[in-house]
């Protein structure tokens, strides 16, 4: 079997592997939740190689990336439930639904519009799905957020549909003010010396961090990956001066490491 630019020989090849006798015994023995783990994995790589920049590895980030997609769409194949081309024709309707300003009559839209239109064919969307299921209560606001996401980008998520229905602060400050709150809380469970108390202050301080990211119109998840990679370069700036010296960090005191941090922080400005 030859490799192709063709979409078919993918499912081919994945079929190929899934075949009981002949395929692979590790893609066999795998199914929805032994693989969801790898799907989450290959969508993060995806926005590491973007973060890089790296648009050769983003190809191939890419590429294992939809490989995780046909898996799921095989899985689901042989259980009769669907396959990958009717996970083709649902997103295809779903763009032409969604976009009527583009394959419909709405024309002449902002960003702002289409933005407020989107939301609003997916409510609808959503409310045609609600219709069709027998609730035993109706769904709130928040609903809808899945939870297997990242924690920084749920909380975001449910602030912002809680900001949709007015449950909000109006200015960045107020959230600021809500920080600052938090920390003070922190403190006096640290210095009561309720361990349990303050692991639940720290989270509502991180969610009090997320909301002010979301009022500075900045992701919380982006930011915080550019910090890690700021502390990434700076500690090997730190590593690398220890090394010229003849030294390790764990041989160094934290006095001598915060001055090398100085420097590589005085570096990068």
């Amino acid at each position: 079997m030859q490799a192709s630019r063709d979409i078919s020989r993918l499912i081919e090849i994945m079929a190929a592997l899934r075949t009981p006798g002949t395929g692979c015994p590790w893609d066999l023995e795998q199914n929805f939740a032994t693989i969801a783990p790898y799907t989450l994995e290959e969508a993060y790589e995806v926005a590491d190689a973007i973060a890089r920049g790296d648009l050769t590895d983003l190809r191939e980030e890419l590429g294992d990336l939809l490989l995780q997609v046909a898996f799921h769409a095989r899985m689901a194949q042989e259980q009769g439930a669907f396959d990958f081309g009717d996970v083709v024709q649902a997103i295809t309707e779903k763009l032409l639904r969604r976009h009527p300003h583009v394959f419909g009559e709405a024309r002449g839209l902002s960003p702002s519009d289409v933005k407020v239109l989107w939301d609003r064919i997916k409510s609808e969307e959503k409310a045609g799905k609600q219709g069709g299921k027998q609730a035993e209560e109706p769904a709130g606001a928040l609903a809808g957020v899945p939870v297997g996401l990242p924690a920084l980008t749920r909380a975001l998520k449910l602030q912002q549909k809680a900001s949709k229905v007015g449950f909000d602060w109006n200015d960045p400050m107020a959230v600021l003010a809500k920080i600052r709150e938090e920390a003070d809380e922190i403190e006096a469970a640290i210095r009561a010396g309720e361990r349990k108390e303050t692991a639940a202050e720290t989270g509502d301080l991180l969610f009090a961090v997320v909301n002010l990211a979301r009022h500075l119109d900045a992701d919380p998840e982006a930011v915080l990956r550019a910090t890690n990679q700021k502390f990434e370069r700076r500690f090997g700036s730190i590593e690398r001066a220890l090394k010229a010296r003849g030294k390790t960090p764990s041989e160094s005191t934290l006095a001598e490491m915060d001055a090398l941090w100085d420097e590589a922080k005085a570096a990068e400005k």
